[in-house]
């Protein structure tokens, strides 16, 4: 399985007014993920299916992955908490891409390459920088450690990919 985790695109601050669940996409946060996804047509990158959150910015990222997506699209709620087996034994497809949230995508990624979860023993800081609009991309099993590490884009290397050419 190949396997994308998309961190959501920038979205309205938290505040005492809007539900976190709630929040939505800035206009500056879906134009640079709209550039981010130009950047993978460029690499061919299509998926068969893309699973997200059912929190309003990851509903609203995943819609923006039409354009790299045959497939459809799955709601889940657990891509709003921590991984877990469940979360795995749900992926299905060969191109698969997920959507979720800080600091649950560090954390399955890390489970899924490293077969560890949480910070980084030695520094005490999280594994993995994963900026709003990153994908991560790994190949393998969707199991603890038996993912590699294929590649980690932050939005603006997808940006400039999008320009190139």
């Amino acid at each position: 399985m190949e396997l994308f985790l998309f961190r959501h695109a920038e979205a309205e601050p938290s505040s005492g007014e809007i539900d976190d669940v709630r929040r939505t996409l800035t206009r500056k946060g879906r134009e640079r993920f709209v550039r981010g996804v130009r950047g993978l047509e460029r690499l061919e990158i299509e998926l068969d299916r893309v699973y997200h959150s059912p929190w309003v910015r990851s509903i609203e990222s995943a819609e923006l992955l039409a354009p790299i997506l045959d497939g459809e699209t799955v709601v889940t709620r657990l891509l709003a908490q921590p991984p877990s087996q469940a979360l795995l034994d749900i992926l299905e497809g060969e191109r698969v891409g997920v959507v979720g949230h800080e600091p649950w995508l560090s954390d399955l990624l890390g489970w899924l390459v490293l077969g560890v979860r949480g910070q980084a023993p030695e520094s005490g800081s999280e594994m993995f920088d994963f900026e709003k609009g990153a994908v991560a991309w790994v190949g393998g099993r969707p199991e603890p450690g038996a993912m590699s590490l294929r590649a980690f884009l932050p939005p603006r290397a997808l940006r400039r990919l999008a320009k190139s050419g």
